[in-house]
């Protein structure tokens, strides 16, 4: 499979335009013609020219129902071409076309792979307009493919051949891919131009400030005057100067001192400080933070009169799910509030309210989308009995079928003793047994039968605590299905430095925070060096703590420009349609009692 064209120098790309001016060889070919005539008349046309010309006919047929959107009469004409008996132009025209249809019904590896006929490696010789078609969809099966790199990689290529409305929407293509791109992926490479895209992504990224992010993009393009984003910035940058414009100034955190929540309080509101803290020492300009005690809450709106008084411009908190749905009810709130908890998800709220949470729904949305990524296509699920299993597996099945996934059974966990039980139900192993003994009493001897599991599950999805965890990798060998992969959540995880507790879990994926799969990031190591308990499970708190200091000047921007992502320390944070902060998380697997962190195109 071709993941992307090998980019050319300035010198190939003259040359390369020069080869498209020219008349084509006789060993490569002609394009079929753009034809002034109907679907069926070409085909009928077809059926009496020679060989050759019919199969140009034939193309230009598919082609044409291709345009009216007729896709299905479209791949049933090119079904009839034999691809072996054409000439390399027409060989990367029927390609091309083909990579066209297998996008229409979301195939990009099908895409990619007509895309790899070996005929494509003349595409340079070919005129410019088919240069651009094939290599347009091409990046866009990588795209939709995962290889977001290699995407923007062939629009850059291709960006100097486009013009007029076709470049300007190139261009923008581009920004939406390269800031999509993990950090760790934007580095330089070989071609300068991609190197400029991604070193403006990469800056826009690890600016903590609008202001920042603004200063940082205008000594980008002071340096690199003639890249094309510094000639014409992308829409979404543009954009950020107007909010730049907006500092915020005083942040009021409001957590609860007292009663049952006030170590999760702790937890977050130490993360949110350690994140201050961490931005003051690199001598930027921070807000100044105010901390209120929900506990002590007379009502909403005297604690907001409050806040107005003392000058606060953006409210952090609550935590409390009942406070989160009373300002979820309002029509609209006197100050930006970005809660630290969920309202109903059905129930509408005042366009001031934003809402953040470690919300195990979108560590579940995140197992279907990399179980998907990775060619699972059926599953069965193990949750715990109530209102939260619910939920995640509620969540869990959504993203799958909503991905083309398949869920065949799910079971909700019960007593220690039931799963085995719940196990073999999952895997239909009693069916194989009952099947045995029926063997056995016709024949009317003893039959040697080992139970056989159903063989039409890919994976398992399992959202459950470590005790619980611990138990399902050997009743799963018990029950013959030891070999089935199974991708968790993070809840089955204690982040404990005890390599015997996890000896149970080898070969388990699960989902986790950047910051407890990362030690070494510098505000990881800060905040546990003061409070160690921030390296074991809570840490997950001190985390979202940190997000929720590093949002607070951003929520303006993730409103106004709704494809931007926080690289955060609780997961990759984005803003959804209802507001609600969304969490994508790196992956990592329990391999001989370590974590070992996965890259997001292990499979």
């Amino acid at each position: 499979m071709i993941a992307c064209l090998r980019p050319l120098s300035a010198l190939c790309l003259a040359g390369l335009l020069a080869a498209c001016a020219s008349s084509p060889s006789s060993s490569l070919g002609e394009l079929p013609r753009t034809p002034d005539a109907s679907i069926e008349q070409l085909l009928q046309q077809a059926s009496t020219a020679k060989p050759e010309q019919a199969a140009s006919l034939r193309l230009s047929a598919a082609d044409l129902a291709y345009k009216q959107q007729d896709i299905g009469r479209s791949a049933r004409i090119l079904e009839q071409i034999p691809l072996d008996s054409l000439k390399p132009a027409q060989q990367v025209f029927a390609s091309t076309l083909s990579a066209e249809l297998a996008m229409t019904r979301n195939q990009p590896k099908s895409a990619l792979k007509a895309l790899a006929h070996p005929s494509l490696e003349r595409l340079a010789e070919l005129p410019v307009d088919q240069q651009v078609r094939t290599q347009l969809v091409r990046s866009r099966a990588l795209e939709a493919d995962g290889q977001t790199l290699a995407a923007a990689r062939e629009r850059v290529f291709i960006a100097p051949l486009l013009n007029g409305d076709s470049a300007a929407s190139n261009h923008e293509a581009i920004w939406t891919l390269v800031s999509h791109l993990p950090l760790d992926q934007l580095q330089g490479g070989a071609d300068k131009d991609l190197s400029g895209w991604l070193e403006l992504a990469r800056l826009t990224k690890t600016s903590a400030t609008l202001e920042q992010q603004q200063a940082s993009i205008d000594n980008w393009r002071k340096q690199n005057p003639d890249h094309p984003a510094a000639k014409q910035l992308p829409l979404p940058l543009v954009k950020l100067k107007e909010l730049a414009n907006q500092p915020l100034t005083k942040i009021a955190l409001l957590l609860p001192q007292e009663g049952q929540l006030a170590t999760v309080a702790r937890a977050l509101r130490d993360g949110f400080l350690a994140a201050h803290y961490q931005a003051q020492q690199a001598g930027q300009a921070q807000p100044a933070i105010e901390i209120y005690d929900s506990s002590k809450l007379g009502s909403v709106d005297e604690f907001y009169r409050k806040a107005q008084a003392d000058g606060v411009q953006l409210v952090v908190g609550p935590l409390e799910k009942p406070l989160v749905k009373q300002l979820s009810a309002r029509e609209q709130l006197p100050i930006t509030t970005l809660a630290l908890n969920y309202s109903d998800s059905n129930q509408e709220s005042p366009a001031q309210l934003f809402q953040f949470g470690l919300a195990a729904e979108d560590e579940a949305r995140e197992v279907a989308r990399r179980a998907w990524a990775d060619g699972m296509r059926s599953a069965v699920a193990l949750v715990p009995r109530g209102e939260w299993g619910d939920r995640v597996l509620r969540a869990f099945q959504q993203s799958w079928q909503a991905e083309g996934g398949r869920l065949i059974a799910a079971e909700h966990m019960d007593q220690p003793v039931a799963l085995a039980q719940q196990i073999a139900d999952l895997f239909q192993l009693r069916q194989s047994e009952a099947r045995a003994k029926r063997l056995q009493s016709t024949l009317g001897v003893a039959v040697a039968s080992q139970p056989a599991r159903r063989h039409d599950v890919d994976f398992i999805f399992l959202a459950a605590t470590p005790q619980q965890a611990q138990q399902i990798k050997p009743t799963l060998a018990f029950q013959y299905a030891g070999d089935v992969p199974v991708y968790a959540t993070s809840h089955l995880y204690s982040a404990a430095n005890d390599p015997a507790q996890y000896q149970d879990l080898n070969g388990i994926r699960f989902c986790e925070t950047p910051w407890l799969l990362n030690s070494d990031d510098p505000l990881r190591q800060q905040t546990a060096s003061q409070w160690p308990q921030a390296g074991g499970s809570l840490g997950r708190l001190y985390a979202m703590g940190a997000d929720a200091y590093r949002l607070a000047p951003r929520l303006t921007q993730l409103k106004a420009l709704p494809d931007t992502q926080v690289d955060g320390l609780s997961g990759r944070l984005s803003l959804n349609p209802a507001q609600r902060i969304e969490r994508q998380l790196p992956w990592a697997e329990f391999r001989d009692g370590q974590v070992q962190r996965l890259e997001d195109s292990d499979t």
